[in-house]
């Protein structure tokens, strides 16, 4: 790359062109001539541009015949010559190449130069588009290509007619027509070249070429301007269903995929501008019906058609069109759409059926896959089709469902019902459907659904998932289906579904539950105990029993816990008695996580219901102690010495943190009488082996529980401990432990502020935990830079108010400066410099008089913050930071600027996006 830049490629290049040199030491040689002019063009003098067009020219002629992969490479660098040189230098460019290459030249043979000529004619609208020309150029040079067409386009029109013109020619023009019309060329200029490639459909070998081009000539955005041109198009679409039948019949997928490529190409980018011809409404229906037939192609995808995917974007575009119109249009098209979207739907629900058990069990987990992404698309549509149809698509589901069970006749195929249970879901997970009619029918119809197949369970289980807002508001119908979730609860195969649905009806319907409460704890119980479920699955299930519990009495809750937590507490009690191993580790951090799941949800107090007051006030008034601290006060003990023996082990570590955690976030208030004897755990743990979980906790204790004076004795004391072993761990070199001083960060920045009097305390030393956040800073991992900003954050506006915290920076401000423009200056990560800004920020606000004495003498350093920034531009920076103390937005801004600079990357290709 080196080499491609320096400047003896200029002279290098052409002699690496020689024709005895093998195709890839030619091909470097035109790879450097292709970044020298489209990189360093202001390098290459103006009274040269001449002698280096011919030179390209010429090499270009000589490879005519020569390495493919040479000539493109030269084509693109003659390309990008031509590009810099438009319109001023090289006026006609275009018409100048085809010109030299249809002049007679004995040597070469015809064929070889008219290829040569359609390669450079391809390459010139792609190099275009990726040419780093600056902004208003790429505009003017867009604009003479545009017009540059009409010497290109008679040409490919000639070759593509003519009768004795080889394939692989007509290949080449069909590819280099596909490459123009990406300029947004006036649609009607490229009529006759979309004939001639409509004709070349007939044509095996030139159908996917044909296919391309056409694609790209109808997507363009320009195009929708052309309506006429348009109009003259769904003939020839339309006139390509004999050959998409013929297709289907003989299972060629490549042919029926690129027709149905056309026709949608053609429906999703212009739906709008051909409803708009109302006078031509019945052909763009027959184009409806056409994608249609696309949609509901035969065959099973992925396996045997990968069509129908690509139609269903056309049918959200085309109702979105139609629901934008003004009333008397939109009803107009309604009443012609209506009937054709519940075709729609038809054909969807046939598309999404499963195929037979034995078909499905020869499909490859991928094919699988690629079905369940299919049908979630299907479900989408169908959710969206909705919007047109109304209650009416519910009604005509439940209908058919209703007739399909009850029809004894024929014996109906699992498949069906699955796939209308499908529909129902998709349209119920999403849209309120508590006011439609049909859903208590539906619920009715469930529990005679004969379910033999692991499928259409799981459909089951969704779809009464998705109605439990509903059931919540009819608690009658709960006992319709809840006996069914909890005999699915006992099949491993129906795992997913079946615990979801039982944490969405106890999340939705707790109030209602208590009569089943005794059935669903046993249950769940059972199925815990015969590890029936994956991990994750026995998480779920223990939160839809914290959602169930939370609704009952406080001596009922504490019943059905004592019967729920019991078996574990007695195994953990064994685990805690034996010497720690890999096995029984899983085991106990299993039965944590059950605690600390079940505790996530266990909430009496109903702060996260949004139910309306008089709701709450049929539950009972709490009395006594919290349920969880009651349980959390028993298992105390225990826990202690799971800990003593696992303290070294991060996730068991992690995992009890995380019971406190959990329960906190949920109790608040609640969870006071626990601080005391909590606080004094943590700091046993944390002196013994300091972990970033136990930092976490602190902070969450810190967050809620500092400002209560009567819970700040043992916070304050937990705070100052682990202050002081994190500063001891400092000492020693933290560099190993950067989850340690990330949430050490944290856990300063939450005292800051919750609590700032903690800065107060004679005992904590300021200027060690200052000292310690500039180390942070310099750390090469961006999750601990950011937190450490958020610290500094935080601490400076508090210069005024915390006298140490204000004498400590402003004897050590310099420093944390310096580092702040180490970072800034390249040492940080580019996205890190938003927080970066932060601290100039406030350093700028709360120290200004002193920032602009630092900033001074740290900026005269030679070579700081960076080698590739002047004084000048250092000066410049040093006076917009210290002139803007109001607009933080401004100041990240200059940030990102000069460390553009400091890095060598202002106004370079990386910088674009950022």
């Amino acid at each position: 790359m080196q080499a491609q830049v320096s400047p003896q490629a200029w002279h290098f290049s052409w002699l690496l062109l020689d024709m005895d040199k093998v195709p890839e030491i030619q091909y470097f040689g035109a790879s450097a001539l292709h970044i020298k002019i489209s990189r360093y063009w202001n390098d290459i003098p103006a009274d040269q541009y001449e002698t280096l067009k011919s030179q390209l020219f010429s090499h270009i002629t000589r490879f005519a015949s020569g390495s493919k992969i040479v000539l493109t490479r030269l084509c693109v660098a003659l390309a990008s010559l031509a590009l810099n040189m438009m319109p001023e230098a090289w006026p006609c460019a275009v018409a100048d190449m085809v010109r030299m290459f249809q002049s007679e030249d004995s040597n070469i043979d015809g064929r070889a130069r008219c290829l040569a000529l359609l390669e450079l004619l391809t390459v010139l609208p792609e190099e275009f588009q990726t040419s780093r020309l600056p902004q208003y150029r790429k505009g003017q040079v867009r604009g003479v290509l545009a017009q540059e067409c009409s010497s290109v386009f008679p040409l490919l029109e000639q070759l593509l007619q003519q009768q004795d013109s080889p394939s692989f020619i007509k290949q080449k023009v069909l590819k280099c027509f596909s490459s123009w019309v990406q300029l947004e060329i006036p649609l009607m200029e490229c009529e006759n070249l979309i004939q001639a490639a409509f004709t070349s459909l007939r044509d095996p070998e030139l159908f996917d070429t044909a296919v391309e081009a056409i694609v790209n000539a109808i997507s363009q955005p320009d195009a929708q301007r052309y309506v006429n041109t348009l109009l003259k198009l769904i003939p020839p679409v339309l006139g390509l269903q004999e050959q998409l039948r013929q297709a289907v019949q003989s299972r060629d997928m490549e042919t029926s995929h690129g027709i149905c490529r056309i026709a949608v190409a053609l429906g999703e980018n212009h739906s709008r501008a051909l409803l708009d011809q109302v006078d031509h409404w019945q052909s763009f229906l027959a184009l409806v019906n056409m994608i249609m037939f696309c949609t509901g192609i035969p065959g099973h995808y992925p396996v045997n058609e990968t069509t129908s995917s690509l139609t269903l974007t056309f049918w959200y575009t085309l109702q979105d069109d139609i629901l934008s119109f003004e009333p008397e249009k939109q009803a107009m098209y309604q009443q012609v759409y209506r009937p054709v979207y519940f075709q729609l739907v038809d054909v969807l629900l046939h598309k999404a059926q499963f195929p037979s058990d034995e078909e499905y069990s020869c499909w490859s987990s991928d094919e699988k896959e690629q079905f369940r992404i299919y049908r979630v698309d299907i479900s989408d549509t169908l959710m969206y089709v909705y919007e047109m149809l109304g209650a009416e698509l519910l009604s005509s589901l439940y209908d058919k469902l209703g007739r399909l069970l009850t029809n004894t006749e024929q014996p109906t195929s699992w498949q069906h019902t699955e796939a209308l249970l499908y529909g129902f879901q998709s349209i119920a997970e999403t849209i309120d459907v508590n006011y439609s009619d049909v859903v208590p029918g539906l619920i009715g119809l469930i529990p005679h659904i004969s379910i033999s197949n692991v499928q259409l369970a799981d459909t089951v289980m969704f779809t009464i998932g998705a109605l439990s807002e509903w059931l919540a508001d009819h608690p009658v119908m709960i006992n319709n289906v809840l006996p069914l979730v909890l005999q699915a609860l006992g099949n491993p195969e129906l795992s997913i579904s079946s615990v979801s649905t039982l944490k969405k009806i106890c999340r939705e319907c707790k109030y209602d539950l208590p009569p089943y409460a005794a059935n669903i704890v046993a249950v769940s119980q059972d199925v815990l105990m015969k590890q029936i479920h994956k991990t994750s699955q026995c998480m779920w299930l223990m939160q839809a029993l914290g959602f169930l519990l939370s609704a009952l009495q406080v001596e009922e809750i504490l019943k059905n816990l004592h019967s729920l937590i019991t078996p574990y507490i007695q195994q953990l009690e064994k685990l805690a008695d034996e010497m720690p191993n890999p096995s029984n580790k899983l085991a106990i951090i299993h039965i944590l996580g059950l605690l600390s799941n079940l505790f996530t949800t266990l909430d009496i107090s109903h702060h996260d219901d949004d139910h309306e007051s008089t709701e709450v006030k049929k539950l009972p008034v709490p009395q006594g102690p919290n349920p969880v601290v009651v349980v959390l006060q028993q298992v105390f003990q225990l826990i202690q010495k799971v800990l003593s023996k696992w303290l070294n082990d991060a996730q068991v570590v992690e995992s009890v943190c995380s019971i406190f955690e959990k329960s906190v976030k949920t109790l608040l208030d609640d969870f006071a009488p626990m601080v005391p004897q909590l606080c004094e755990m943590l700091g046993q743990m944390y002196s013994t082996i300091p972990q970033a979980s136990a930092i976490d906790l602190t902070k969450q204790l810190v967050h809620i529980f500092a400002h209560e004076p009567a819970h700040f004795p043992p916070i304050k004391a937990l705070f100052l401990l682990v202050t002081s072993v994190t500063l001891s761990l400092f000492q020693q070199g933290p560099r190993d432990h950067p989850d340690i001083v990330d949430s050490f960060m944290q856990l300063l920045a939450q005292a800051l502020k919750r609590k700032p009097d903690l800065f107060l305390c004679s005992s904590l030393d300021v200027k060690a935990v200052f000292h310690c956040g500039v180390i942070s800073l310099k750390f090469p991992e961006a999750p601990t830079v950011k937190s450490a900003c958020g610290f500094f954050t935080e601490l400076l506006p508090r210069c005024g108010e915390i006298p140490p915290v204000g004498q400590v920076v402003h004897e050590n401000g310099k420093m944390l400066l310096q580092a702040v423009l180490e970072g800034v200056g390249g040492q940080a990560s580019r996205n890190l410099m938003d927080q970066l800004a932060e601290i100039l920020f406030a350093l700028s606000k709360h120290c200004f008089s002193y920032l602009s004495i630092w900033i001074k003498e740290v900026m005269q350093q030679d070579g700081f913050p960076s080698a590739r920034v002047t004084p000048e531009q250092k000066e410049i920076f040093s006076q917009q930071i210290l002139r803007e103390r109001v607009n933080k937005r401004r100041v990240k801004d200059m940030v990102k600027e000069f460390t553009l600079l400091c890095r060598g990357l202002h106004g370079t290709e990386y910088t674009a996006d950022y």
